[in-house]
């Protein structure tokens, strides 16, 4: 559910004043733990290492991020695979070659 349109988008006030901060010539990674921050076009070019609970993944904001949260684009879950019958039967299918 979104946030209410009269409250505004959240932002961290910690993340904003890293920002301002921080050179804007540096490459250094900002991180946070903030995965409910909202992306603000003052955020567009630098680089966020956003905890996953286990790690700090880095997030380059590009223009097309903004108005998304930062926790969308650093996943909480790995991806093993699909098991059964058919998986192994490609994977050793693609071994073989």
């Amino acid at each position: 559910m979104p946030r209410s349109l009269k409250k505004g988008p959240f932002v961290d006030e910690r993340l904003i004043k890293k920002i301002i901060s921080q050179k804007a010539g540096e490459k250094k990674i900002i991180k946070t733990w903030s995965r409910e921050c909202s992306i603000s076009p003052e955020m567009v070019g630098f680089t966020f290492g956003v905890h996953n609970g286990k790690e700090h993944v880095p997030v380059y904001v590009s223009e097309d991020m903004v108005g998304h949260k930062l926790g969308e684009f650093s996943m909480t879950t790995k991806f093993g695979r699909h098991g059964g019958k058919m998986q192994r039967e490609q994977e050793s299918k693609s071994q073989a070659k």
